[in-house]
């Protein structure tokens, strides 16, 4: 049983010929070594002489190919977030990179890669357990086979760092050319880690003891930033999807930071007892994900950017795959679609509710009105159960108009809207096998359907909804457990309970915010406290002008870190050159520093103290000078902001090349500066020539 389980403690010794793996408390077992400066890896019975022991880990994170080496990143520091079932769960807080090479190479490229990892890594919020699989829901896990190791029983979608430790995968399934076979001893060194949020609180309703955990997983599929992942791509991955796992668990007296009971009841990880009644989990899983069609918004400056629908009819294959998938994991879908069904979000509407008339046979719709909106609710299903796409259900909510002026508890009416779904839809329930050792559950209930959110981002509103649907689930199994009296909810029964769950739900918010949009959830101040408050209007500004100015100036380099760790992107494959040089020529790259400068001779001319007999007209035409050559740089700027915008260097999105082309080609024509642009540009080409032959040495 062990092997089958990660290593909770490494040591790493390293010599100029290999960086051996050990465990300390596993001392039978195989030693993982990786050959310096190959990479092979290897497993050796004894331990290895002549390697210096360099520190402790609390695991492997994978191992990582750039241009020029190969690094084996370690997990330094992993902090204790409480127990789930008696399993400790751990956050990701410091990693090292292990070079192969003894001298490493170095050029501006792959010190580049570097940064941008290291960078992503730290920003990342990411968990693991050495012993239960986070990966999985808990009505997933219980259908799963316990007799397989960890990582194989982990969820493709959520088992994030599944590319960087394809090198151990691909060593424990066929060996290496020492080594031949299957290795299974490789088994206990693959440790699966999540990307997302989690929270794990030991708390009371009515006096009675539980604990309330939420995890969101991210899905490694399509992930990215913002405005350069948008829709669906041809396997049927979108972007931003997340599975949000709401779970209580009662009588269970393992949560919490405790230790390990002074080693008693220790088994994997996982403490036993639980006084002798019987541990009841619950748990309500909802997803999130983008409108399934091929669409993008692409960024100019301007505060709205471009909306582009660039294919429904053509993406009906990638979202079949998507909803097979999402019908096979879930069961029937319920699409509540958020977006507003007036000016440009509307052509996103559409496009959605067309996708869904393409898959079902023969939709039937409906859609009711009101005063505030034409369309308060839009309706489609399937007539019949003829295919499997007719366990699609689209409701559409004018989420906007119906909250217009601070009215948010009028969300109450899609609750309302999806009654009856919820209450077919049931949840999952399950209680502790008596002396289980593997610690299975037996199943009372299960989850038949599942409500997938999205609004433009899949953010804010769509944040704000989940959380209502979280409450009502939770009110629903608080009653049956007994905890609540009928109709009675929690945030009358318990005020300090109501403040915990909205805190939670807040949380999530903002960490599933920040890894898209790059700032903490809009509206928000609802989520914590009820209420739509201009406080909160006001912090949502804030947000909104930060995620502005990182989402058109930062997130290229974001996106790039994304596709560096995900595999979207070899640099091993790449032809060489200075791939994240600037290409644009010196004239465009100048005028921003240009209008700084302006802007500083602006200020000074107007605030710096003048001589009682100093003339005042070269001053004020100085002035004048420097002031229009800023406004014309600025107008510049804002005309042709695709110019500005930091694009991912590694995978260009095709928009921002039709774009960038497009914005090059109005520059050519400007009458100003247009020869000036061109001229440069010539000389520019052979210099990209030279430096791609210098890439070329380099890596030879």
């Amino acid at each position: 049983m062990a092997s089958l389980l990660p290593f909770r403690d490494i040591n790493v010794h390293a010599s100029a010929s290999h960086y051996a793996f050990t465990s300390p408390s596993s001392p039978a077992a195989a030693t993982l070594v990786v050959d310096r400066p190959s990479g092979d890896l290897r497993l050796n019975d004894g331990t290895l002489l002549g390697g210096k022991r360099v520190s402790s880990i609390a695991g492997i994170l994978g191992m990582v190919k750039l241009r020029l080496d190969k690094y084996i990143i370690v997990i330094t520091k992993a902090q204790p977030m409480g127990r789930l079932k008696g399993h400790m769960i751990y956050k990701v807080i410091a990693t090292e990179f292990l070079p192969l090479r003894e001298r490493p190479l170095h050029d501006q490229d792959e010190d580049t890669y570097l940064t941008l990892l290291k960078t992503f890594i730290k920003s990342s919020p990411m968990y693991f357990s050495y012993s239960f699989d986070i990966t999985n829901t808990f009505q997933r896990q219980a259908q799963l086979d316990s007799a397989q190791p960890l990582w194989k029983r982990a969820d493709d979608r959520f088992f994030w760092n599944k590319f960087i430790q394809s090198d151990l995968i691909d060593f424990r399934g066929s060996g290496s050319r020492q080594q031949h076979g299957q290795q299974s001893g490789a088994d206990p060194y693959i440790l699966p880690v999540i990307f997302g949020m989690l929270e794990i609180i030991p708390t009371r309703v009515k006096s009675t003891p539980l604990t309330m955990v939420l995890i969101t997983r991210r899905s490694r599929h399509r992930a990215g930033t913002r405005y350069f992942s948008r829709g669906i791509d041809d396997e049927g991955h979108v972007s931003n999807f997340n599975e949000t796992e709401q779970i209580i668990l009662l009588n269970d007296s393992t949560s919490g930071l405790g230790g390990f009971a002074g080693g008693a009841g220790m088994q994997n990880g996982k403490v036993g007892g639980s006084g002798g009644k019987e541990v009841q989990i619950m748990s309500y899983v909802q997803t999130r994900g983008s409108v399934p069609v091929y669409w993008a918004e692409v960024n100019t400056l301007h505060y709205t950017p471009k909306l582009q629908i660039r294919g429904v009819e053509t993406a009906v294959s990638a979202a079949r795959a998507h909803f097979d998938e999402q019908i096979r994991i879930y069961g029937d879908n319920y699409l509540v679609n958020l977006v507003n069904q007036k000016g440009r979000e509307k052509r996103v509407k559409d496009a959605y509710e067309q996708m869904v008339r393409l898959l079902v046979s023969s939709p039937v719709e409906g859609s009711r009105q009101d005063q505030l909106t034409d369309e308060k609710f839009h309706v489609v299903e399937p007539s019949g159960r003829r295919q499997e796409m007719d366990r699609l259900h689209y409701v559409y909510f004018d989420f906007h108009d119906e909250t217009k002026g601070l009215k948010w508890h009028r969300a109450q009416l899609l609750l309302d809207q999806l009654s009856s779904a919820l209450e077919k839809q049931q949840y999952f329930r399950g209680v502790d096998m008596p002396a289980d050792i593997e610690g299975r559950l037996e199943v009372r209930n299960h989850q038949t359907s599942v409500v997938r959110t999205n609004c433009m981002d899949c953010l804010d509103r769509t944040n704000v909804v989940q959380s209502m649907l979280a409450r009502s689930v939770l009110n629903r199994q608080l009653t049956d457990l007994g905890v609540l009296s009928r109709n009675e909810t929690f945030t009358s029964a318990d005020a300090s309970f109501e403040v915990l769950f909205r805190k939670l739900w807040a949380d999530n918010a903002d960490v599933v915010s920040k890894s898209y949009s790059g700032t903490g959830a809009l509206k928000t101040d609802f989520t914590r406290t009820g209420v739509r408050t201009k406080a909160g209007a006001i912090q949502d500004l804030r947000n909104s002008i930060t995620r502005y100015a990182r989402n058109n100036f930062l997130d290229g380099p974001k996106q790039d870190a994304f596709d560096l760790f995900l595999g979207a992107y070899l640099p091993s494959h790449s032809n060489g050159g200075l791939i994240f040089a600037d290409s644009r020529p010196l004239l465009i790259q100048s005028i921003p520093y240009l209008m700084a400068f302006s802007f500083f001779f602006v200020f000074v001319g107007a605030f710096t103290r003048r001589l009682p007999d100093s003339a005042v007209l070269p001053v004020r035409i100085f002035i004048l000078f420097w002031f229009i050559v800023g406004a014309w740089c600025l107008n510049f700027i804002y005309s042709n902001g695709m110019l500005y915008v930091n694009w991912p260097k590694l995978n260009p999105r095709p928009w921002a090349m039709e774009g960038y082309q497009e914005a090059i080609s109005k520059v050519r024509k400007d009458k100003l500066i247009g020869k000036l642009v061109t001229r440069h540009e010539r000389g520019h080409s052979t210099v990209g020539l030279l430096s791609a032959e210098e890439g070329k040495k380099r890596i030879e």
